[in-house]
Order: structure tokens, then C-alpha cells, then sequence
């Protein structure tokens, strides 16, 4: 969930690590550049800011956008099939983000332990993390694909779907939540190359998943050549084909040692305090997830009664800003490596100096964004649907919530910050608080009380998001974060 801070939050003094008033320019950027996408082993506690910060975002940018992708490239094809069919994906995905939820959880504790081990010099024991986290995700997946496959159509049914929407997209939520395991281990094998400095190797995983799904997509849905015609379902069986691929993929390369996290069949075996440490940053990392993702649902909930268009809009919207904000979130997972090997490192004034260089590009970055979505939003949603009624929502959806852009910069990386210090209950407060004591009530107000319909949830989206924003600023600077344990 993107959230945001105030811009005009002071820099601190840097000292001697100070980054440059800019990124690499010249040959050093292009040099720079051309590492970050080759990957490789780089210490993150010495030497440029800037360039660190480099280094890590653009593959984890890359790595972000090629998450996004799924979902985009899922619409993209299933809207040829109608309001009914995109209406049953959005659906799904507001079930998937207890899903989502769980695996962000899974990726704060993999990420926060396997940096802060990093940082300290200790990689035989952040491969003990990383093992502890895999085959925790493992076993969580179990008991989500047993509920979801057994009982799709009456969850759609939960959230106001109605009898043509179930028909239609059943058999696809059926299938997501039943792959469950492949969102979840991706999840956490990406979050431990991420924590290692080894971001490189998450893109390249999400190429390989992306490049499937788009291939297998149109496939499946549409019975090209030799495949089955499946409908909405065939884009289920894509995704869940390319993401299971990338997973067994991530685990080969962590298994052959390519980083620094070399896999073993020890660092599987049960460790209780190892465990104890995940559990504690997994649950409260995966409450922080739920809180802010399956607010999603509470605002889909009230959204639904007003048709299938203004559902099917909304989703498009929504998707197509999911596009823009996950990008974001890899300054923001570049920040968190920065916080937890630096503060491993002990230089905690390096790890704060990295949140600030890293907020302020990533503001510039949304507000550019934001500015594209005001201009452009028809011709943009229009790519995706050929209805009217549903262009208008979709329309709608993108400008109003594009109007917070310039707060989400700085609050994604400090969601982040917070996490990869490990102080992830700072973050799962601010979502209870702006979400669901305030985004909710304000969304049903607004949508029902005083009539304004599915605009108001888009307002009471860009409200909660900022004012979430502010606050996250406000704490942030209290340093509270800076002796965290792990």
C-alpha cells in the first residue's frame, strides 16, 4: 500500500558519507548503471550513497514492475471477455490481498534478518534465515489453497459478487488461491536476494515469470492453437504457471549459491530461536500487510453495489495506478537493504542519510507520474476497455487518486525504512489508523451518506494515503527505528 510523508521534512546532515547533490553523471552513471543490471556482489555500507541506492533500485524497480505486470497483462486480455469477467478478476485479487498480505509479511522478516546478518558480516547465518522463511512460506500456503479451492464461489459471493459474476469467475479464483504457494515462495525468495544486495537476481526471475504469462495468457484464455479455450480462467492458469516457474527458478539459484545466500538442506531444519525471530517480524509484518491490503476490501465492498461498470472501471484504475506505485516500492525495498546492512554495519547515520536521498528521487519520480495520469487518464483506461460507462470510472479512478502522488514518494520509503529496520509495528499502526479508523468510514460517507457514489471512495483513497503520509514522516523522524533489534 503506497503511503507518503510530508516533502517538506528536513535532510539531515550527512557527514562523511554524504551522497553527491545528484546521481552519477557520465560515464560513472552509465558504469552504474550497467552494474546494477549485471548484478554482482557490492558492499552497501561504505562509500557513495547515491550510487548504492543505484545499484539496488533499478533492478528492484525493474523487479517491481515486472510484479505489476501480472495483473495488468491478466485485465489486458480478460476485458476482451467483458465487465462480467473483469469484475470477477477484481474481485479475486481483493481476495488474494489476505494472500499478498501474508507474503509481505514473509518478505519483511526475510529481508530485515537476511540484511542485518549481511551487514554484520554473518552470511552463514542469513542462509539460516533464508531457509527458516522458505519453508515457512511453504507451510503457510497449505491450509489458504485448501479454503480457497473449496470455497471460491462463496467468497466471491462475500463480497457482493453477483450470480453471473460467480459463474464467470469461479473457476479463476479457484485457481489463484489454490496456487497460492507461488505467490507466496516468490515472495519470499525475491525478499531474500533483495536483503542479500542481490537484487539483479529478483528481476531476472521476474522476467522469466513475466514472460511466461504474457506468452501462456492469451493462450488459455482464448484456446490458441493447441490450448484450451478456458476464459478467465485460462489467465489463472498462466499466471499461476509463470509465477511457480520464477519460484522454482529463485530457489535454483539460491540453492547453486549465486549471491551470498548459499542454500542448504541444514538452514531448513527447524531452529527455534531463528524461528522465534521470524514469527515475531512475520506477524507483525503480516498484520501490517493485512490492515492496509484488506482495506481493499472494505473499499471494493462499498463500490459493488453501484454496477459492474463502476466495479470494472475501478479495477482497471486501480491496476493501472498499481502499475505506477509498485515501481515506487523499489526505491523503497533499495532503502530497506540501505537501513538493515548499515544498521548491522552500525552506522545508523548512513542508514537515515540512504531514506532521505532515496524519498526525495522518489517523489520527483511519482509527481512526474501523477502529472501523465492527469493529462492522460482517458486515452490511458481506454487502452483497456471499449465501454463508456466503464471508461468514465476508470477515468475517474485514475485522476482523483493520481492527485496524491507527491505524498506517496516519500511515505512509500519510509514504510520501508521502517521495516528493514525491523521496527514494523510503527507501520502497522499507521495502517490501522488511516485505513481502516479512517479511509473506510470516510469511503462510506462519502460514497453512500452524502451521495457522491464511487468517487467518493476514490477521494477517501487519496485522503487516507496522504494523511497516512504525513504521519509516517512525522515518526520516522523520531529515530525510534534506529535501535531496533533483529
Amino acid at each position: 500500500m503506497p503511503r507518503g510523508a510530508s516533502p517538506s521534512v528536513p535532510t539531515p546532515r550527512l557527514g562523511a558519507d554524504a551522497p553527491s547533490p545528484g546521481p552519477p553523471r557520465g560515464a560513472g552513471l552509465w558504469s552504474t548503471l550497467r552494474d546494477a543490471i549485471r548484478g554482482g556482489e557490492h558492499d552497501f555500507t561504505s562509500g557513495s550513497i547515491d550510487r548504492a541506492i543505484v545499484l539496488l533500485a533499478i533492478p528492484m524497480v525493474m523487479e517491481m514492475l515486472m510484479e505489476s505486470l501480472f495483473a495488468v497483462v491478466d485485465v489486458f486480455w480478460v476485458s476482451r471477455l467483458g465487465a462480467d469477467a473483469v469484475a470477477a478478476v477484481g474481485l479475486t485479487e481483493s481476495l488474494l490481498a489476505v494472500v499478498y498480505a501474508v507474503g509481505m509479511g514473509l518478505s519483511v522478516a526475510a529481508s530485515a534478518t537476511v540484511a542485518r546478518r549481511i551487514g554484520e558480516g554473518r552470511p552463514e547465518e542469513a542462509a539460516a534465515m533464508a531457509g527458516q522463511v522458505i519453508a515457512l512460506g511453504a507451510l503457510v500456503s497449505l491450509p489458504i489453497s485448501a479454503a480457497g479451492a473449496l470455497l471460491a464461489p462463496r467468497l466471491l459471493a462475500a463480497m457482493g459478487a453477483t450470480e453471473r459474476v460467480i459463474a464467470t469467475g469461479a473457476p479463476f479464483a479457484a485457481i489463484m488461491l489454490l496456487g497460492n504457494a507461488t505467490i507466496l515462495l516468490l515472495f519470499v525468495i525475491n525478499a531474500v536476494f533483495r536483503g542479500a544486495g542481490n537484487a539483479a537476481l529478483s528481476m531476472r526471475v521476474l522476467w522469466l515469470s513475466n514472460a511466461l504469462n504474457m506468452a501462456l495468457g492469451p493462450c488459455f484464455i482464448f484456446g490458441l492453437g493447441p490450448f484450451p479455450e478456458l476464459g478467465v480462467a485460462g489467465a489463472a492458469v498462466a499466471t499461476t504457471l509463470g509465477r511457480g516457474t520464477g519460484a522454482a527458478l529463485g530457489l535454483a539459484l539460491l540453492v547453486r549459491g549465486g549471491g551470498r545466500v548459499k542454500l542448504r538442506a541444514r538452514h531448513l531444519v527447524p531452529d527455534p530461536r531463528a524461528l522465534a525471530t521470524l514469527l515475531r517480524l512475520w506477524a507483525s509484518g503480516a498484520l501490517q500487510a493485512i490492515i492496509g491490503t484488506a482495506s481493499w476490501i472494505g473499499m471494493v465492498r462499498i463500490i459493488a453495489p453501484f454496477g459492474s461498470a463502476a466495479l470494472a472501471g475501478y479495477t482497471i484504475g486501480m491496476r493501472i495506478i498499481a502499475f505506477a506505485i509498485l515501481p515506487a516500492w523499489g526505491l523503497g525495498n533499495a532503502a530497506a537493504t540501505m537501513v538493515g546492512q548499515n544498521l548491522g554495519a552500525g552506522r545508523p547515520e548512513r542508514a537515515e542519510a540512504a531514506v532521505y536521498r532515496a524519498g526525495l528521487w522518489n517523489t520527483v519520480v511519482l509527481g512526474a507520474v501523477g502529472a501523465v495520469f492527469l493529462v492522460a487518464a482517458g486515452p490511458i483506461v481506454g487502452a483497456f476497455t471499449g465501454d463508456a460507462e466503464v471508461l468514465g470510472f476508470g477515468t475517474q479512478t485514475l485522476r482523483v487518486v493520481a492527485c496524491g502522488f507527491l505524498f506517496y514518494g516519500f511515505g512509500i520509503v519510509f514504510t520501508q525504512a521502517f521495516n528493514g529496520a525491523g521496527d514494523t509495528w510503527t507501520p502497522t499502526m499507521l495502517n490501522f489508523a488511516c485505513f481502516w479508523l479512517f479511509e473506510i468510514p470516510l469511503g462510506w460517507a462519502l460514497a453512500r451518506a452524502l451521495g457522491l457514489g464511487p468517487l467518493g471512495v476514490f477521494i477517501a483513497i487519496a485522503v487516507a494515503f496522504s494523511t497516512c503520509a504525513l504521519a509516517g514522516g512525522l515518526l520516522f523522524r523520531r529515530g525510534a527505528w534506529k535501535r531496533r533489534l533483529v
